[in-house]
């Protein structure tokens, strides 16, 4: 895949995310709190970590969709990509560690199917090595 792609998927990934935070804030003031989804349930006390969260991929990602330019000549871009590649492996690793060990995972009640985590491997590691890819690019 190559960086215009990733740029195009990034401003994708931008407006899912930006949808996540708006329907995050509407189910809070709507009173549609607390509400059970996929044997999950969510309560108003998870809203500033949902805000976090998204906030800070939204951040990523709008600088990756609009701000950066491929190959990276900044220093501190270097940096960015460096870390998001090392905790995307740190995320593929944990993800094949619970495939090994045959790990349960129950997020409130609901357990996570096993072969999810065979997307997590595949899906983390491939944007690890584009992380470290994009980072290391020269002209």
């Amino acid at each position: 895949m190559n960086h215009r792609t990733l740029r195009e998927v990034a401003k994708v990934g931008t407006g899912l995310v930006l949808a996540d935070l708006i329907s995050a804030f509407w189910f809070s003031a709507t009173g549609l709190l607390p509400m059970t989804l996929l044997g999950v349930t969510w309560t108003s006390q998870a809203i500033p970590e949902i805000v976090v969260f998204d906030g800070a991929l939204l951040l990523l990602l709008i600088h990756f969709g609009w701000n950066m330019k491929l190959p990276i000549a900044s220093p501190s871009e270097r940096t960015l990509l460096n870390l998001a590649g090392i905790i995307f492996l740190v995320v593929a690793l944990a993800h094949l560690v619970r495939l090994t060990f045959g790990w349960n995972l129950i997020l409130g009640g609901f357990a996570i199917p096993l072969w999810l985590s065979w997307v997590g491997v595949f899906v983390a590691a491939y944007l690890s090595y584009s992380s470290f890819h994009f980072a290391r690019a020269r002209r």
